[in-house]
């Protein structure tokens, strides 16, 4: 071990590295165990944090369109109550079928033949069509009648595939046979009745 005389002799530059050494021994250790593993931990929060941010923007653009997607499901929500309205329920059909023979008598039609089909599935998924094929006797004019008093319901019926056949003269008119096919819809249900099918 050097005496004091033998320090006062040693370069003023390696003198000043002897005067740092207890500084670097405790800096060194600092650095190693404290600094770098803070500093580390620093990033990686800073990094969790911009992500966060990223996130909770993201969700902020969502939350913005909210009230606008609630609008959107109201409107869709009426538009289809509207709509359910001139559908009738699967109960009804019997009466709503009922309603459209007897305005076909009423107009002045003979009916030959009211033969209701089997019901299907329409092509949306979402309605069953029931269709009725139909044969009466009457004018031109007594038809235009009756499909005037169909539109007037305030449930769907579509009339389709319209024949005239056989005039025959009746006093001051022609009596045709009228061959057409009507149609209603009810709305498909899930299987607890409470809503549209899938």
């Amino acid at each position: 071990m050097l005496a004091l005389p033998d320090i006062n002799k040693l370069h003023p530059g390696l003198k000043a590295l002897i005067a740092l050494m207890p500084a670097i021994i405790i800096a060194i250790p600092f650095y190693l165990l404290i600094y770098s593993p803070t500093t580390e931990q620093i990033d990686k929060l800073k990094v969790e944090l911009k992500k966060t941010d990223e996130e909770i923007a993201t969700a902020e653009k969502r939350v913005a369109k909210l009230p606008g997607l609630q609008a959107q499901k109201k409107l869709a929500e009426e538009e289809y109550n509207t709509i359910r309205k001139h559908l009738p329920e699967e109960h009804e059909i019997t009466n709503l079928l009922k309603q459209v023979s007897d305005n076909a008598i009423g107009a002045g039609l003979k009916v030959d033949l009211w033969e209701p089909q089997p019901r299907k599935n329409h092509a949306s998924n979402i309605l069953y069509e029931i269709p009725v094929r139909v044969l009466v006797q009457g004018t031109y004019h007594k038809l235009g009648d009756f499909l005037s008093r169909i539109t007037a319901l305030d449930r769907i019926v579509n009339t389709s595939k319209i024949d005239l056949s056989s005039p025959k003269v009746s006093g001051d008119e022609a009596v045709l046979s009228i061959s057409l096919g009507a149609s209603t819809f009810s709305a498909i249900t899930d299987d607890k009745g409470k809503g549209p099918g899938k």
